[in-house]
């Protein structure tokens, strides 16, 4: 019995929109991961890149489960003595509510090359409204 193997020019890639209104951010974050990653591919190679494209759009309407809105913050930090900064969700809401999805999709991805690969094929906005028509991106059930 042989492994067969696809090869990159066989890697079919689709376009995939989701509307983030009133989503919990983790479920949805978990949703975009896999379908970025490929998983869903009967065959999915894990050292590839396989996955779809997503476009995601209200994400300044996505929902939190419990008090996260009040204690979630996002830590950074430069490397230099008193540089670290802390950013609450609610204020990340309302400069660049993109990063909330941005940040969750990027934890599920693997942290190396791969990963940093995967992650151009998500993107998010605030709006309503997209400059990816012309891809006709399909409608994502989650």
């Amino acid at each position: 019995m042989l492994t067969s193997s696809i090869k990159k020019d066989e890697i079919n890639r689709d376009w995939y929109i989701v509307d983030a209104d009133n989503k919990t951010l983790g479920r949805l974050a978990s949703e975009i991961a896999q379908t970025i990653r490929g998983k869903r591919k009967p065959n999915y190679t894990p050292n590839l890149d396989m996955g779809d494209f997503v476009v995601v759009i209200n994400a300044e309407k996505i929902s939190l489960s419990g008090n996260k809105e009040m204690q979630k913050t996002y830590f950074s930090h430069s490397g230099y003595p008193g540089s670290e900064k802390e950013m609450p969700i609610s204020l990340l809401r309302e400069k660049k509510p993109e990063k909330i999805i941005y940040n969750a999709v990027k934890g599920m991805l693997p942290h190396n090359r791969l990963g940093r690969k995967l992650m151009k094929h998500l993107k998010v906005y605030a709006g309503s409204s997209h400059p990816h028509e012309s891809q006709q991106p399909k409608p994502l059930n989650i």
